[in-house]
């Protein structure tokens, strides 16, 4: 007679039956133990990009539909919860300009805590 070694659920514990290679007793278990494997790292990522996110949106909410460019001050952006300190990307112009980019809307420094904000053009 060919018996198999007891295995263990990696989530529960339980007894594992079926192939050989299974390391979950049901589908339940297999996804709780990958959502508690990776919500550790997931958390901070997913706080990352949900600011991100909202720096983009009230980028976007600030130019508009009607307008490539529009200047705003430092003072409104911060008032709608901008996060300066979180960007996807810059770019640097011919002129050495920098931009700051929360993915496809941008904002450049001007004098006196004045912003231009852009929108990339499409390629």
């Amino acid at each position: 007679m060919n018996t198999l070694p007891l295995r263990a659920c990696l989530s529960c514990g339980k007894a594992i039956q079926g192939r050989i290679d299974k390391k979950f007793c049901d589908d339940y278990c297999r996804n709780a133990f990958n959502n508690q494997r990776t919500a550790s790292n997931s958390k901070v990522i997913r706080n990352i990009n949900n600011a991100l996110k909202k720096n983009r949106n009230i980028l976007a909410a600030l130019l508009g539909d009607r307008d490539d460019t529009i200047k705003t001050t430092k003072q409104k952006l911060i008032e709608e919860g901008f996060q300066f300190k979180y960007l996807t990307h810059t770019y640097t112009n011919k002129k050495g300009n920098i931009y700051g980019y929360c993915y496809d809307h941008g904002y450049l420094k001007l004098d006196n805590d004045w912003f231009l904000i852009v929108r990339q053009k499409s390629v």
